[in-house]
């Protein structure tokens, strides 16, 4: 129990920071590029990586961090962090081929997911 009351604690805090990352993206940038989303993609990223070099080690302990930080903060913050981290954890295993089949039918099947989510949902508003 106390697993999911960190993780929910990080991910509720995880989604205000990305409300508020999009919200001074769109006052310093405008609204005309979804500059926000992408701050939130590229901080979400580079800090998965720092907390995957900092926390991961079997030498490090701290799962209560790695739940807190990494799967609830950063999972409420983005998910193309774990996304990010899961293809980069192929290549360096030397999977090249694997991650780049793992990337691409993430990209291809979320944007085909959405656009059927899209024509799906416009035929029921009506």
């Amino acid at each position: 129990m106390q697993t999911a009351f960190l993780i929910f604690l990080g991910g509720g805090a995880g989604s205000v920071l990305r409300w508020l990352t999009g919200l001074g993206a769109a006052r310093a940038f405008g609204t005309g590029f979804p500059a926000g989303t992408l701050l939130v993609n590229l901080i979400g990223c580079f800090v998965m990586g720092l907390l995957a070099r900092l926390l991961l080690p079997a030498d490090a302990g701290g799962a209560d961090a790695r739940f807190l930080l990494m799967t609830g903060l950063l999972g409420g913050y983005t998910t193309f962090s774990a996304f990010a981290l899961d293809a980069a954890g192929l290549w360096m295993r030397e999977a090249s081929g694997l991650a780049v089949v793992y990337v691409g039918l993430s990209v291809m099947g979320s944007l085909l997911a959405v656009a059927l989510g899209l024509w799906l949902g416009a035929g029921w508003a009506r």
